[in-house]
C-alpha cells in the first residue's frame, strides 16, 4: 500500500483526503516510479476545484514529479530499477508510488536537482515551449510576462534574457518584484502600485511589446492587448485570476494582432518532443542560464495548505511536495 490524496468530488483544498492505495505491477511498457518529489502547480487546482473536465471516478491532483525506478514492466527499453526520472501529466501524481507509462518519462542527467526538477517539469517545459513555438523570441525583442514572480515566470525571465530579449515582468507587492528583477528582467512592474499598461508604454516610447506571456486571465487580458506593438502576439497560457470572458475576435483588430491559448500537453503530446523540449530544459539548467528555486517545500500529507496558499497568491516560485 501507498498514500495518496485522494479527491472524490470537486471542491476546496480539503477535498484532497489522505488514503491507502494499492499500487500494481508494472504492466508492458510502464514502470514502477518511488515518488521523491512533486510540483504544486495551478493546474493542480484547477482540476481538483472540477474547472477543468473530472476524470471518471475519483481524482488524484498533480502534474510534475520525479523520483526512481523501482521496477519495469515487459518490453521497456532504456531504463532500469535506480534511475532518476521525472515526468509531466495532467494529474496523479499526489502519491507516494505510481505506475507510469514508460514513453512519459525522462531519464535525469547527472547534475539535475531531483527535487528542484519535480518543480520544474511543468513549468520548465511550458516555459520552453512559450519562447520557441507559441512565440519565437527573436534577440531584441521586448516581451512582458505576467506572475514575473511565479513558478512559470522565474523561469521565463531568465530564459529570455538567455536569448536576448528584454524582459518587462508584473508582479504583485514589492518584494515579489525584487524577486523578479533578480531573475533575468530588465524591469518589473508592481500592478498594486501602477497601471502596468501605461508604464509597458512609457517604457517601451509608445511601441509596445513583441509579445505578452499572461498566465493571469480575467484581471489581466485587456490590458495585455494594449501593451502590444502592431502584429504583437497575446499568449494566455493560465487564468489564476478567472477565466477571459467577453473576448471577441475583433479586439485583435486594434494593430492586426495575434492571439493563442496553449496547452502544454499538446507541446509533449509525441515522445520525440517531449525528449528535444526536456534536453533544452536540462541543457539551460546545466549550463547555469537557468537557475532552479524551490521557495517552499512541505510533506506531500501538506498539499491542502500548499493549495490554499497558491489560491491565496501567498507563493513565489516553486512549491515542492516531498515523499
Amino acid at each position: 500500500m501507498a498514500g495518496a490524496l485522494v479527491a472524490r468530488e470537486p471542491g476546496g483544498p480539503g477535498a484532497m483526503q489522505w488514503t491507502d492505495l494499492a499500487t500494481p505491477e508494472p504492466g508492458p511498457g510502464e514502470v514502477l516510479v518511488a515518488h521523491r518529489a512533486i510540483g504544486v502547480n495551478f493546474i493542480d487546482v484547477y482540476y481538483r476545484s472540477g474547472l477543468y473536465p473530472w476524470p471518471e471516478g475519483p481524482m488524484i491532483p498533480g502534474a510534475e514529479a520525479s523520483g526512481i525506478v523501482e521496477a519495469v514492466g515487459a518490453g521497456v527499453a532504456g531504463l532500469r530499477p535506480g534511475d532518476a526520472v521525472a515526468y509531466v501529466m495532467p494529474h496523479g501524481a499526489y502519491r507516494e508510488r505510481r505506475v507510469v507509462p514508460a514513453e512519459r518519462l525522462v531519464a535525469l542527467p547527472a547534475g539535475i536537482d531531483p527535487v528542484a526538477i519535480a518543480g520544474a517539469m511543468l513549468k520548465g517545459l511550458t516555459a520552453q515551449y512559450l519562447v520557441t513555438a507559441s512565440y519565437a523570441v527573436q534577440p531584441g525583442d521586448t516581451v512582458l510576462v505576467h506572475a514575473a514572480a511565479g513558478g512559470v515566470g522565474l523561469i521565463l525571465g531568465q530564459w529570455l534574457k538567455a536569448l536576448g530579449a528584454r524582459a518587462i515582468g508584473t508582479a504583485g507587492g514589492r518584494q515579489k518584484a525584487e524577486l523578479a528583477l533578480k531573475h533575468g528582467y530588465d524591469c518589473v512592474i508592481d500592478y498594486k502600485a501602477d497601471d502596468f499598461a501605461s508604464e509597458v508604454a512609457r517604457l517601451t516610447g509608445g511601441k509596445g511589446c513583441a509579445a505578452v506571456y499572461d498566465s493571469v486571465g480575467a484581471d489581466t487580458w485587456r490590458g495585455s492587448l494594449k501593451c502590444l506593438r502592431r502584429r504583437g502576439m497575446f499568449v494566455n497560457f493560465g487564468q489564476s485570476s478567472g477565466m477571459i470572458r467577453g473576448f471577441a475576435l475583433s479586439d485583435l483588430a486594434a494593430g492586426s494582432l495575434s492571439a493563442n491559448r496553449p496547452v502544454l500537453f499538446d507541446y509533449v503530446a509525441e515522445r520525440t518532443e517531449l525528449l528535444q523540449r526536456s534536453s533544452d530544459l536540462f541543457a539551460r539548467i546545466l549550463d547555469g542560464s537557468i537557475r532552479l528555486d524551490v521557495s517552499a517545500t512541505r510533506p506531500l500529507r501538506e498539499a491542502a495548505d500548499a493549495h490554499a496558499d497558491l489560491e491565496g497568491r501567498r507563493t513565489v516560485g516553486s512549491t515542492i511536495l516531498v515523499v
